[in-house]
């Protein structure tokens, strides 16, 4: 029962085994997750277009029941730069049957959808649908999410209006032609909170590392810029006034405290319009989560488990939803500050969530002058370091067609919208996948001298024989390429008019399913009609169950079956 109990609640496991030295890094990478999460939680919510007390409402009961639900002991979940994107693309699209006070009503019951989604995937066991998913697609998804994130923002960076549009190219010319009009004060308090970001970022480790700080500290200390520049900005704009006749735009009045706990309001209306987001945001949030996780587990010998992880996100997203936030994931910059300041369990992220809990209560009105082109800059230091160079570089030049997919998907998320673009992108990738496995690799195969190995022709100098020819496939057969294979043999056997036996060595073959068997049953018709019989050789042990109770290798006879090709060639006559 313990087990079983373990399985459903990995916090049972955690935290039977906890011990005293785990503390003080819990601790530590708590205080410091907090302190990244409280500005970045309400910069995403007004990424999202949802007022910043959402974020924050997203970035407590969330992380105390991924705490308890998820698998992976140092995954920061919370608001997030990309389902936030894909939250303001939903509620954009509604906003002639919402009123601004439905917004975050209908966030939230996009977040208990999501919540719902995930969990019913996770007890479903469909972890796995994380494999079908292109690595490429996803950095080209990213990548061009992360671009229009960063140049979204500046409307706030330059304190002008410019609409909601997924075409950069349009919030660029708007942009230029607004700079004329734009508020200096603003920009110029934008532009120095990122380049704080920046120093904190990029060099403040570099100076701070000549110190006699330990390197905890240091790593501490550098993780503090979003804080900073929040502290200094608000002060700033209280002191001067700013927000008078400057013109900057601020936060305003945040509540205190929590809203009730309640069940967002639900119509099947609003759920048809809504589903299909959610399960959008549903597969992009699990797969962002569970990428960021495998990395940071592999680093400590820790497994994932991606059922467990979509309960647990499940379970996070239903805690968003009751609790007045939006739909959450795990992020990976603050995932990765997480397990840098030494998080060890998933309680650094309870205390996190405690320690944005008392912001909620008691600090709020503290954010009231925070200037909003500082969480602007927030954003845009955070987001540009998702636009992944590394992976186009390295596909480009291992293999153009994962090049193709990733700069398919960049350019049809920039020119059609996130959902449309990443639709596209995966539509792509599987068929790119399709033709490949359409057009499998056929290598010709000959003796090597002195050897029973046989290699392909076209790469070694070997011995080949004019009336028994080799061949390997290197692809599982299937309905996608069993036409093709047939196609290739009898138009082999024509330029080859000496071959007295075709034997395929089927050593790359996985799986044969029925369309490739009946095509196999009628190749080995064709190639009797044209005087040339069918061998197969190291056909794998489940390929050969299946073959033999379809009574296959009966009809074609067992004399026609070898154990490797050097056994059919000597079976054949070709003999060393």
């Amino acid at each position: 029962m313990v087990h079983f109990l373990r399985g459903y609640f990995p916090i049972l496991d955690w935290l039977g085994s906890y011990s005293k030295p785990q503390l003080g890094g819990d601790i530590n990478a708590g205080i410091v997750t907090a302190i990244m999460l409280i500005p970045q939680s309400m910069a995403y919510s007004m990424l999202a277009g949802l007022p910043p007390e959402v974020g924050l409402y997203s970035s407590v009961l969330p992380l105390m029941l991924y705490a308890m639900f998820g698998s992976s002991r140092v995954l920061a979940v919370g608001p997030v730069a990309l389902v936030s994107l894909l939250v303001a693309s939903t509620l954009n699209s509604m906003s002639n049957i919402l009123t601004p006070d439905q917004l975050a009503g209908t966030a939230g019951l996009l977040a208990l959808m999501v919540g719902v989604i995930c969990v019913v995937m996770g007890l479903l066991r469909m972890g796995f649908i994380i494999n079908f998913i292109s690595h490429h697609v996803i950095s080209g998804f990213t990548s061009a999410a992360a671009l229009i994130i960063a140049l979204s923002q500046l409307k706030h960076l330059l304190g002008v209006d410019i609409a909601r549009t997924h075409n950069i190219f349009t919030i660029i010319e708007t942009a230029i032609n607004k700079i004329p009009v734009a508020n200096t004060v603003s920009m110029i308090i934008g532009v120095a909170a990122i380049a704080t970001l920046y120093f904190f970022k990029s060099y403040l480790g570099g100076f701070l590392a000549n110190t006699n700080l330990n390197a905890t500290l240091r790593e501490t200390v550098t993780k503090t810029g979003p804080l900073v520049v929040v502290v200094i900005s608000i002060l700033a704009v209280f002191g001067l006034a700013l927000n008078g006749a400057s013109g900057v735009k601020i936060v305003g009045v945040i509540p205190e405290g929590f809203p009730p706990f309640t069940f967002p309001d639900v119509t099947m209306d609003l759920l048809k319009i809504l589903f299909p987001s959610a399960i959008l945001i549903s597969f992009v949030g699990f797969v962002e989560s569970v990428s960021v996780a495998k990395v940071l587990a592999s680093r400590r010998r820790q497994k994932i488990l991606p059922d467990q992880e979509l309960v647990g996100l499940g379970m996070a997203n239903i805690g968003a939803a009751v609790s007045g936030g939006y739909p959450v994931t795990g992020g990976f910059s603050r995932s990765s500050v997480n397990f840098q300041a030494g998080a060890n369990t998933p309680l650094a992220s309870i205390i996190t969530a405690v320690l944005v809990g008392v912001t909620v209560v008691f600090l709020t009105p503290l954010f009231h002058y925070l200037p909003k082109t500082v969480l602007a800059a927030i954003i845009m230091v955070a987001v540009l370091a998702l636009i992944d160079f590394k992976t186009l570089k390295s596909a480009w030049n291992y293999s153009k067609a994962d090049a193709f997919s990733l700069l398919s998907t960049f350019a049809a998320v920039l020119s059609m919208g996130v959902e449309a673009g990443l639709a596209i992108g995966v539509a792509i990738s599987i068929a790119l996948y399709l033709w490949h496995v359409s057009h499998p690799h056929v290598a010709v195969l000959g003796r090597m001298a002195g050897t029973e190995h046989f290699r392909n022709f076209q790469r070694h100098e070997v011995q080949m024989s004019k009336t028994v020819a080799a061949v390997r496939i290197d692809e599982s057969l299937m309905f996608a390429n069993a036409t093709w294979l047939e196609d290739w043999s009898l138009s082999f056997v024509v330029d080859h008019p000496d071959s007295e036996h075709l034997v395929i060595n089927c050593a790359g073959i996985n799986f044969i399913d029925g369309s490739a068997l009946e095509v196999l049953e009628r190749l080995n018709e064709e190639l009797e009609h044209a005087g040339v019989k069918l061998h197969l050789a190291e056909v794998k042990g489940p390929v050969m169950d299946r073959l033999i109770h379809i009574g296959f290798i009966k009809h074609l006879g067992a004399d026609r079956i070898h154990l490797s090709t050097h056994d059919a060639m000597t079976k054949l006559g070709c003999p060393v």
